[in-house]
């Protein structure tokens, strides 16, 4: 099967497309030029080939590395065209090969011309953006991908790198990118994102819980996000410390803290104040900082219905924590009907 896609010859009666390019004509993420730097190769040793001892060259390595990486930016003597997100990959099935996704995909799609054509419809899995799923391609090429993954884009890498699988380092460096980028002026975007992910009660697995592309890393992303509130969060904006007595109205970490959890799903909400962990000085403080927050939640601040009704029960009888959170369903008003 012969298929040598020139980068000076024409795809469709097109002009060639750069990888990742749409058919619009919209280009896909920049990905410079790949010149291997820090890469770390196993030691020079000597193999024995057809009797000859040949010393080990990283050197050549790097050059296949550099070699097949431009071979995923120009798409030159590929034998698979991928169709996704609207954009044109021509890619190289020895290399797809790398992820069990992509792989299963070739193995059951009919193979009519000499070019194998695959179209994926991810409209079920909205994470996987075009930049995510550019960045995940090009790491089954090279692991130059992982230098272009940002605060911005590393949760769609990991959704993508989920999704293709058999890149276990492209998620975990994504992952940790996630988890270090936790801030307060992102939270509100993580509190929604948490919020949307399928759990499983009892933390076991149920029939009636949908998958999440994200895997294992969903309740790792949720865990980190709920130490980023009770934890992290009070430490950075200081609550435990007193407010100066010349703080404005609105501006102490305190009143940040109270904004942030006014927006926190009852359910993360209630776990988070009654959180031993969560340390903001002492019972009554912890006690009195529930309270308010209750009053902005009551006020429509939270998302969705909010809570109908909401008790703080005070005291040591529930367990470790003295300050326990309720919710009281809001009963349907029934009509009454003459006949």
């Amino acid at each position: 099967m012969s298929s040598a896609a020139s980068s000076s010859g024409s795809l469709n009666g097109r002009a060639p497309l750069t990888n990742g390019t749409s058919s619009h004509g919209e280009v896909g993420p920049s990905t410079p030029s790949f010149h291997p730097t820090n890469g770390t190769y196993p030691p020079p040793s000597a193999y024995s080939v057809n009797g000859y001892s040949i010393p080990y060259q990283p050197s050549q390595n790097e050059q296949i590395i550099d070699h097949l990486y431009h071979a995923f930016q120009t798409g030159n003597y590929a034998d698979t065209t991928l169709h996704v997100h609207g954009s044109v990959y021509r890619l190289h099935a020895v290399i797809l090969s790398r992820s069990p996704y992509l792989a299963h995909l070739m193995s059951t799609t009919p193979q009519i011309t000499g070019q194998r054509v695959i179209y994926v419809n991810l409209e079920q899995e909205p994470e996987v953006t075009k930049e995510g799923l550019a960045i995940a391609l090009g790491y089954l090429y090279s692991s130059f991908s992982m230098s272009l993954i940002k605060p911005e884009n590393a949760r769609d890498v990991l959704a993508a790198g989920c999704l293709l699988g058999g890149m276990d380092d492209l998620c975990q460096y994504a992952y940790e990118t996630c988890r270090r980028s936790l801030s307060v002026e992102n939270i509100n975007a993580w509190l929604e994102f948490i919020d949307a992910i399928p759990q499983p009660t009892n933390g076991s697995a149920s029939p009636d819980v949908l998958p999440t592309v994200f895997g294992h890393y969903a309740q790792r992303l949720r865990e980190d996000v709920f130490h980023f509130l009770v934890v992290t969060l009070p430490e950075v904006l200081e609550v435990r410390q007193p407010p100066p007595p010349d703080a404005a109205s609105g501006s102490t970490g305190r009143d940040v803290l109270l904004r942030v959890y006014a927006q926190v799903p009852f359910e993360l909400f209630k776990a988070a104040v009654e959180s031993p962990s969560f340390s903001i000085g002492s019972d009554q403080a912890r006690f009195k900082f529930a309270k308010d927050a209750i009053e902005l939640r009551k006020r429509g601040i939270a998302r969705g219905n909010g809570e109908e009704t909401v008790v703080l029960a005070f005291g040591n009888n529930y367990g470790s924590s003295a300050v326990h959170v309720t919710r009281k369903m809001r009963k349907r008003q029934l009509w009454k009907v003459n006949t």
